[in-house]
């Protein structure tokens, strides 16, 4: 389905944040989040937690947009 990675590439984007400041602020290596960022991988659904924790600590704004893509019912975000 990879719709975490889609609305997550939509977030980084829009909020200007980079796939590495991400990875650092969850704890993570770069490479996890640009695996889902670049639909090969989709994040495990506790993993979509994390992420948002780690958006919010960076931008709560960008924490709730992640949000609110992910559970669209649009395919395209």
């Amino acid at each position: 389905m990879k719709k975490a990675g889609k609305a997550l590439k939509r977030v980084l984007e829009i909020y200007s944040i980079s796939q590495n400041r991400l990875a650092v602020a969850m704890g993570i290596g770069r490479s996890a989040v640009n695996n889902w960022v670049n639909e090969i991988s989709d994040p495990p659904a506790d993993t979509v937690l994390e992420i948002r924790k780690g958006l919010q600590a960076i931008n709560p704004e960008a924490a709730k947009e992640f949000i609110k893509l992910y559970l669209s019912e649009d395919e395209d975000c």
